[in-house]
């Protein structure tokens, strides 16, 4: 298989593991809260990277240095994905991804004020697409901004934020000691936030296949995508990830019968276009003929 097809079949995990993760998170908003949902996935994230970690002996690479940075990483991306699941428990989960697709948007503002990258022409020109797909897919008013959208937009933000800091932390750490503190920090996290008023909701037999397909997909996915951004460049595999929209809105119309919303599939086209406007940019200026 040439390396584009076995990224496309990543991809492909990639947008299975998204997609559950998101219809299981939706089931566990009736009986949890999102703290709680956190908190049960990174007890199950930490289980399965420090059995990865003890089996491949990887468990070496962890240490302590840039803590402070681990710790704000992880304060914010665990800020997001509580927004994240809060958005899919209100609002149709086609606007939902929508909407998380402008975080690499809010990459290129972030990474001026945080890493010193130069604001072009051209990155100028995703984020304003960018912005006219927020407005086109939320279509702001007093009937329509509620708190699902408000999460939704949030989200994107805090998880722009976390790959600005996850790109200063891979210039001094490997992947294990970054998701050993993503998975043990969260758990705290996670208790701390859930536990608060002494009321943590228990697992039962219904609940605990879909805190297991949450705790799983969520490492699956990040996983699918990294192994198919090492195989392809991003011009192929973001048009790709793309395909987690239509996926959504289908799987949001069978199960939960929400509306195919047809100015959400055009703010989300608007969006796409301006990251892949980006990419494709920075692709030739990085590899010029």
């Amino acid at each position: 298989m040439s390396p584009t097809f076995r990224a496309a079949l990543w991809m492909i995990g990639s947008i299975g593991s998204f997609s559950t993760m998101a219809v299981a998170g939706r089931e566990l908003s009736a009986r949890f809260d999102t703290f709680e949902v956190m908190l049960y996935r990174s007890v199950i994230g930490v289980i399965i990277v420090l059995s990865l970690a003890g089996a491949t002996g990887a468990w070496r690479q962890i240490n302590t240095r840039n803590f402070g940075l681990q710790l704000l990483r992880n304060l914010v991306h665990f800020t997001g994905q509580n927004l994240w699941f809060l958005a899919v428990s209100l609002i149709p989960l086609a606007q939902v991804f929508a909407l998380e697709f402008t975080s690499p948007l809010w990459v290129i503002v972030l990474s001026i004020f945080l890493l010193g990258e130069r604001l072009t022409a051209t990155r100028a020109l995703a984020g304003v697409m960018g912005f006219i797909g927020i407005l086109i897919v939320a279509r702001p008013d007093i009937g329509n901004l509620n708190t699902g959208i408000l999460a939704a937009a949030g989200c994107a933000v805090f998880f722009a934020l976390t790959n600005v800091l996850t790109k200063r932390l891979t210039r001094t750490q490997g992947i294990t000691t970054i998701l050993f503190y993503l998975t043990t920090l969260q758990l705290l996290f996670g208790l701390i936030a859930a536990g608060y008023d002494g009321d943590i909701a228990s697992p039962t037999a219904e609940t605990m296949p879909f805190l297991l397909l949450v705790g799983a997909c969520g490492l699956l996915a990040h996983y699918c995508l990294t192994n198919a951004l090492s195989l392809a460049p991003a011009t192929v595999v973001v048009p790709i990830d793309f395909v987690r929209l239509p996926a959504i809105a289908v799987v949001g119309m069978l199960l939960y019968a929400e509306a195919l919303d047809i100015w959400v599939f055009v703010g989300a086209g608007i969006i796409f276009a301006g990251n892949y406007l980006n990419i494709w940019f920075e692709t030739r200026k990085a590899h010029p003929k």
